[in-house]
């Protein structure tokens, strides 16, 4: 077993989704590290139970732990003083997809807060939000095929700074994985109820 602030956080995702009844898409979830920067990030989706799929409604979440984190985190661990304590950077992008027509996407950012609660010291910040259309290629055709499928994707970033007692007691960050697991949650409902029109479940999955 690895004993690291880290993998203790994933773990704490990993635990308070699913009590949540929030549902894991599996293949999305990946844990990577950059052998040219040391950068470690580790990225899972969530969706609201019950859901087809590709669920109409999902919250990406991406954690990003830093190579001056771990060298902070390595001197705290030997007894040294770092000049700053360890953070994860974390992105959120919530997106609604299947959708039969171009949303407005004024009525979704209204639905959407500027930031989430304060997690830590800080809170995420909305920065972006983009419209997405999927054409299907049909041969022969004049004018060019139309769209088939919209997508409408709002990010949130931010970052969760650890204090002295996270570093000593990794249990301690678990409140703060709720408070993120409650907002996604909730946005997530507020999103599913919005009045748009979704295409059919589609079998073979959506890219």
């Amino acid at each position: 077993m690895i004993d690291h602030l880290l993998v203790d956080v994933i773990e704490a995702v990993h635990h308070s989704f699913d009590e949540a009844l929030l549902q894991r898409q599996a293949v999305e979830e990946r844990f990577q590290v950059d052998v040219f920067l040391g950068d470690i990030s580790f990225e899972t989706s969530y969706s609201l139970p019950g859901e087809e799929q590709p669920p109409r409604v999902r919250a990406d979440l991406s954690i990003d732990w830093p190579t001056w984190s771990q060298t902070a985190y390595r001197s705290w661990s030997i007894g040294e003083t770092p000049s700053e304590l360890p953070e994860v950077v974390v992105e959120v992008a919530l997106r609604i997809q299947r959708l039969a027509a171009s949303p407005a996407l004024e009525t979704v950012l209204a639905s959407l807060p500027p930031e989430s609660p304060h997690l830590g010291a800080d809170a995420l910040v909305r920065t972006s939000a983009t419209i997405e259309q999927v054409f299907e290629e049909l041969t022969g055709e004049t004018p060019p095929s139309v769209p088939v499928r919209w997508a409408v994707e709002a990010t949130y970033e931010g970052s969760i700074r650890f204090e002295e007692h996270h570093l000593e007691d990794s249990t301690t960050v678990r409140p703060i994985i709720d408070a993120l697991t409650r907002w996604v949650a909730s946005i997530l409902v507020r999103l599913a109820d919005l009045p748009l029109d979704f295409l059919p479940a589609d079998p073979k999955g959506e890219q």
